[in-house]
């Protein structure tokens, strides 16, 4: 029950499905739930153009207006393209379902593999992003990044959890935060730099500079080219808008569009005019917001502002992740529950399956933007050149009004798409982009794999050709026992209303134990026979399976063989690990093997519950409930003061690392204690 309360504390109470019409949501939510992953990468894909451009010298830097332009000229002819996606698909689903519908099952599961890679790297990078500028403000949490983004993802996911119009309220103000702030500090920027001739930018060399090539300018187009992740995400969620929803969709696409394109260009050229160089502990915004305002508060807002969009920008990946994974669990190539609407009215399995693989990523690259960013356009440009690839396809063959304009528009953005796919591979290969282009065939082989398990389970379920079995007439019933108590009698209760042939078998493993089971069945044995199964190696299950196998030749075909299974239920979960689970073992063993011929085995579980009403003479009492909050809120202070000093005093990262693990599960523990109290106190 204190379970049961808590998940409504943080999820909320259950929604009809009838409710479901007024879980969509406006244009103006619909911008800050599905547009925060494109507009917060303007707080990384600048720094990533530096980043590449700075290897070969100060010069080098001036390159970043030309390449951002470039950049910005591709996102413009990509969302025009998605425009015309979004009005020929409006019941969503993106590049998978534009793919599937055009180019068959192959492509469409290519372009799945790769959004469903690019949402889990979209939550990693947006939330080690969003990590970096809050340690770029506060150096000293430096330390423990890599838990600060493992907990924004969790604290983002259980947002999530709650349901799509209430998380758009949620992210609504940080979203329209960080565009207000953000647009006041280009505004003014701009209002400063612009006539004045450029800062020199000061790089100190770590080396001999490396030759401008042009393949150090297309390294840092692709890594620039993280601007335009996340423009897919509104085509893939338009069923979320109110009515017309395709109209709603393609408005907010638009706003994206011209929102995003504006400040990142305005981000480019300050950092240009005031000669912004990257630092490992430092953002280039931050770098621009100080330089435009100062350490004032304001400067601080920024930062804030930049660090939630961020962290909070991974809400685009959990509302297109589970959308997306609902649409392939339904055509058969993933698993069946991810299908399944939660209690909140959104997929609630893909939700926490997005927050578990991206807490993974995180945690083995250590919340490293740079290292994360390479993974990331691939599978982006990947899907961008297949669903414009489809659309191409679409209006080719049904050549209806004004085919020919939207072919050459999306034929643009395929070539366009295509190239800097090219160019991406080619130049991000050897940084990380192999383990994507490996992980994308995988995906779709295991999705092929998924879908053959379930033709093969339909064709096997099928009731064409099927005949009515006849009546069961007669049952052998064998009842096993491990020892003689209280939750076998119910268990033969029930084999003897069965009727037919009952017997109760046991395995002689301990022989002081057999003869005390001989000895109580006299009187608590029901007349049911006993057999006892000789094991000379102490096996238990062995003896049961080859007596089973054997009685089924034994008995004639017309009957069946009923397996009656005692079993008691601990009162706590912890205490199943307390017994040898024996018949839960037995279960598993003739759950898998196949039968002999067409013989099916029935194996029927008889529970007994145990209780806490009576405590044994020798138990000792159960600590208050009091005396359990006291002692778990005295270690939640004292890990929280380690942590703490940890902190200040700069100690070893592994041991700050293990401090705020621990206080973090001394203070989750607190709560669930104050939570029980407050629902016992309120029966």
């Amino acid at each position: 029950m204190a379970l049961a309360a808590l998940k409504r504390v943080l999820v909320g109470p259950p929604l009809e499905t009838r409710q479901l019409i007024h879980q969509r949501i406006t244009k103006l939510k619909g911008l800050a739930v599905f547009s925060s992953d494109a507009l917060s990468s303007t707080a990384y894909a600048t720094e990533e153009i530096l980043l590449v451009l700075v290897a070969a010298g100060a010069a080098a830097l001036q390159l970043s207006l030309p390449v951002a332009a470039g950049i910005s000229a591709v996102l413009a002819i990509v969302a025009f393209s998605y425009y015309q996606t979004i009005h020929a698909y409006p019941s969503g689903g993106g590049a998978y379902i534009v793919a599937h519908d055009n180019l068959g099952i192959w492509p469409g599961l290519v372009a799945a593999a790769a959004l469903l890679i690019d949402y889990v790297l979209t939550v990693s990078v947006s939330v080690a992003a969003g990590v970096a500028a809050v340690t770029s403000a506060v150096p000293s949490l430096f330390g423990i990044r890599v838990w600060l983004a493992i907990g924004a993802i969790l604290v983002v996911a259980v947002i999530n959890l709650r349901g799509v119009r209430e998380s758009a309220t949620i992210f609504a103000v940080p979203t329209y935060l960080f565009i207000g702030s953000l647009g006041i500090v280009i505004a003014v920027g701009l209002a400063r730099t612009l006539g004045q001739p450029p800062v020199p930018s000061q790089v100190e060399p770590a080396g001999a500079f490396a030759p401008l090539t042009v393949f150090l300018i297309l390294r840092a187009y692709a890594s620039g080219s993280a601007a335009m992740t996340g423009v897919e995400a509104i085509s893939n969620g338009i069923p979320a808008f109110r009515p017309p929803e395709a109209r709603n969709a393609g408005i907010t696409l638009i706003w994206m569009a011209a929102i995003l394109i504006t400040m990142f260009m305005g981000v480019t050229f300050l950092s240009h005019q005031l000669g912004i160089v990257p630092r490992e502990h430092e953002t280039v915004v931050s770098q621009v917001a100080r330089a435009v305002f100062g350490t004032g508060p304001f400067y601080f807002i920024v930062q804030a502002a930049t660090a939630l969009i961020l962290i909070l920008a991974a809400n685009t990946s959990f509302a297109d992740f589970p959308r997306l994974s609902s649409i392939l669990s339904r055509d058969g190539f993933l698993p069946r529950q991810l299908a399944n609407l939660g209690d909140r009215l959104v997929f609630a399995n893909g939700i926490i399956v997005l927050a578990l693989l991206s807490a993974l990523l995180v945690f083995i690259f250590r919340a490293d933007t740079h290292s994360l960013i390479p993974l990331y356009a691939v599978g982006v440009f990947l899907s961008f050149t297949l669903s414009q690839s489809g659309m191409v396809k679409r209006w080719w063959t049904r050549r209806g009004p004004g085919w020919t304009r939207n072919l050459i528009i999306n034929g643009i953005g395929a070539v366009t798409t295509a190239v800097v796919l090219a160019v991406v591979v080619t130049t991000k290969f050897l940084n990380g982009a192999w383990i994507v282009l490996v992980l994308i065939p995988v995906n779709v082989w295991i999705m092929y794999r998924i879908y053959a398990h379930y033709r093969e389970v339909r064709e096997q379920l099928t009731l064409e050709g099927a005949r009515v079995p006849e009546a069961i007439r007669k049952h052998k019933v064998v009842v096993p026992v491990g020892g003689m108590h209280r939750g076998v009698l119910p268990a033969l209760r029930y084999a003897k209303s069965l009727g037919g042939d009952v017997v109760a078998v046991t395995v002689d493993v301990d022989p002081r134990r057999t003869q005390d089971v001989q000895e109580k069945w006299e009187r608590w044995g029901m007349d049911v026979p006993l057999k006892i199964l000789p094991s000379p190696y102490r096996s238990v299950l062995d003896p049961l399976l080859r007596y089973l196998n054997s009685l089924e030749w034994e008995i004639g075909f017309d009957q069946q063989i009923t397996v009656v299974l005692p079993e008691f239920v601990p009162t706590r979960w912890w205490h199943f690990f307390l017994h040898g689970q024996s018949a839960f073992l037995l279960k598993l063993a003739l759950f898998f093997r196949r039968r002999q011929g067409y013989r099916v085995m029935v194996v029927t579980d008889v529970p007994y519950y145990l209780t806490e009403d009576v405590l044994a003479p020798d138990r000792p009492p159960p600590a208050p409930l009091a005396m359990q909050i006291a002692l778990t809120a005295t270690g939640c202070a004292l890990t929280g003061a380690a942590f703490a000093a940890s902190l200040v005093r700069e100690w070893p990262t592994i041991a700050t690392e293990v401090l705020g693990i621990a206080f973090v599960i001394t203070l989750a523990a607190l709560a669930f204690l104050l939570l029980v109290r407050a629902v016992v106190s309120g029966r």
